[in-house]
């Protein structure tokens, strides 16, 4: 069968290579795809955009896909899967009344608090002097959040009522409409993305993605630096926990609400220093890089478990099967990110191997045929191991081989399994 993916990053590059793998997917077409998926045997990058909801129907029908896979959550919070079911083109991932779980902070906020899932509390504002006052009456370290889609890098953490202030005239200078203010929950936060047909949940392994631009988990926030998997610190029983008190109740209610939730729910988890559980946040798409990390470790096909989700017969697919390697994936990021930074830059020295892979990002052909950088996080090179040591060492092998101006990536990822500072 025939596969087309939607996105332009290194998920979507990596769904590409992990489908490709399966003996029942002939070709992938990419729409807008990026440089590595262009140099992907069977793989087909079409032009278009990922909001051209008319092109990617069209080049659907035109390449008889037996299904669309989304990986931004732009696209799905517009309504890509209820445009393209209207073309009876099946599509996997949320219709836009449940990608709201991430399209809005305070949508999914209200709708944790009325399922009694644990979460943060906290408040939405649409005037700064309203927001303002609330902080004056908390105590900090506290949370500011853009309500809407932020690429992950519209939240603040901070560390005064100055700080939140500041974030706050920030967010609304930038013509956000809704603010969300909560409280700072401490602990370790982890990745559990899920994959569900509405009904069933089936939990992929849990990833810890490193945020912060600088080592030592500091500076700004970004989409992420690097990511590693399956992460130590959710066990049998703390997963069991998830399911329950989480993952399931949360596609319950949301079909309860009439929404037939199918593809994938992230959930953005902080495990407290009490072992506590608590929502930092959903998605309602597989996340990058956390798929850079997870997808090598899947040995199950991916399009086996998508046609079950949308099939709804996740219920009766046998369990996962997984690699018992580890998985460190590292970004390598343009100078300026996730700041400003210039584009066009050439890329050398990617070498790959069956323990590191690379996965391509910011990344495009230029008009001879030539790698060059054309986003913010440019790479993502996943090394592959027995353990987490031998994961770093292979991914920070072939990554320091790589070249191109303005180069920038985190020496530290997976510091917490690694032992290193």
């Amino acid at each position: 069968m025939n596969v087309l993916v939607v996105g332009s990053g290194g998920r979507e590059h990596t769904l590409a290579w992990k489908l490709l793998q399966s003996p029942n997917v002939e070709k992938v077409f990419c729409v807008p795809g990026n440089g590595g998926t262009a140099l992907l045997p069977n793989c087909y990058n079409l032009p278009a955009t990922e909001e051209d909801f008319v092109a990617i129907t069209n080049y659907a029908q035109e390449n008889a896909v037996s299904f669309v896979i989304v990986g931004p959550e732009v696209p799905l919070a517009k309504g890509i899967r209820d445009t393209l079911q209207e073309a009876s083109i099946a599509v996997f991932g949320p219709r836009q009344a449940g990608a709201q779980i991430e399209a809005s902070k305070w949508w999914a906020k209200a709708l944790m608090l009325e399922l009694g899932i644990p979460t943060a509390t906290g408040e939405t504002f649409t005037d700064a002097t309203d927001a303002k006052a609330y902080v004056s009456e908390q105590t900090a370290p506290i949370v500011v959040k853009a309500d809407g889609l932020a690429a992950g890098k519209g939240v603040t953490v901070a560390a005064t009522r100055e700080e939140a202030n500041r974030a706050i005239d920030a967010l609304f200078t930038a013509e956000t409409e809704q603010v969300v203010v909560e409280e700072c929950l401490t602990g370790e936060e982890i990745s559990v993305l899920a994959v569900t047909d509405g009904i069933t949940v089936r939990p992929l392994l849990p990833a810890q993605d490193h945020k912060r631009i600088g080592e030592g988990d500091t500076g700004a926030n970004t989409g992420g630096m690097g990511v590693y998997a399956p992460a130590p610190l959710m066990n049998p029983t703390l997963m069991t926990q998830v399911i329950e008190t989480v993952l399931q109740p949360t596609i319950d209610g949301l079909r309860e609400r009439g929404i037939d939730y199918q593809g994938v729910l992230y959930a953005g988890l902080m495990i407290t220093p009490q072992g506590e559980i608590k929502v930092l946040e959903f998605n309602c798409r597989f996340g990058d890089p956390e798929t850079q990390a997870i997808l090598p470790l899947l040995e199950t096909p991916l399009d086996r478990i998508i046609l079950a989700c949308l099939e709804k017969r996740l219920d009766q697919l046998p369990p996962l099967i997984w690699s018992r390697k580890k998985a460190l994936c590292v970004v390598a990021a343009s100078q300026g990110y996730p700041g400003t930074y210039e584009k066009g830059k050439a890329i050398t020295g990617i070498t790959e191997s069956p323990e590191a892979l690379v996965f391509h990002g910011g990344t495009r052909l230029d008009h001879e045929g030539k790698l060059v950088t054309s986003g913010g996080r440019v790479l993502g090179v996943t090394g592959l191991g027995d353990d987490f040591e031998q994961a770093a060492a292979c991914a920070y092998s072939a990554i320091e081989q790589i070249q191109f101006s303005g180069c920038y990536y985190r020496r530290d990822i997976g510091h917490r399994v690694r032992n290193v500072v």
